[in-house]
């Protein structure tokens, strides 16, 4: 397995973006609508990865953006964005081997806790999330886009 650093508008993390849109709309009726532009996942304030199969498909991607005190976030957060895995390569490993390696990245840039928000929807996502050392947000410490929707749940991790 290859993983690679890429910009989020590689036309292969497109393609898992239109993905994971696509498995989005069927879990919840429509798409992420939280807005992000190439330049966020950028080093040192972000990183974007790609993992690549043997035969060289793009089967899985994640990655973090710095954020700063507002909608919720704190001074010297990196958020976890668009954690995905095509369904033929799940159950490998890949999701978490990607969650630690962003997690060193964003150590590494000088950021001090790791957040992300997923749906109740998504109960693999929010196993890993748990299984990896996340503490669920409470009502009143959520962030983001989705931080009054009832399906959204936000975590976080101290780096």
């Amino acid at each position: 397995m290859d993983l690679l650093p890429v910009r989020f508008d590689h036309p292969d993390a497109m393609k898992l973006n239109d993905l994971v849109q696509a498995e989005y709309t069927e879990r919840y009726g429509n798409g992420d609508v939280t807005p992000l532009d190439p330049a966020m996942f950028d080093p040192p304030r972000g990183l974007y990865l790609l993992a690549y199969d043997r035969i060289g498909r793009p089967v899985a991607t994640g990655g973090w953006r710095a954020r700063d005190a507002d909608d919720g976030y704190a001074d010297g957060d990196a958020e976890i964005k668009r954690m995905f895995v095509v369904r033929e390569a799940r159950g490998r490993g890949l999701a978490r081997l990607i969650l630690a390696r962003l997690e060193e990245s964003a150590r590494l840039a000088g950021r001090t806790r790791v957040v992300l928000e997923t749906g109740t929807m998504q109960p693999e996502a929010i196993a890993l999330y748990e299984s990896s050392g996340y503490v669920p947000v409470d009502a009143a410490g959520k962030f983001g886009a989705y931080r009054d929707s009832p399906e959204s749940r936000c975590f976080f991790k101290a780096l």
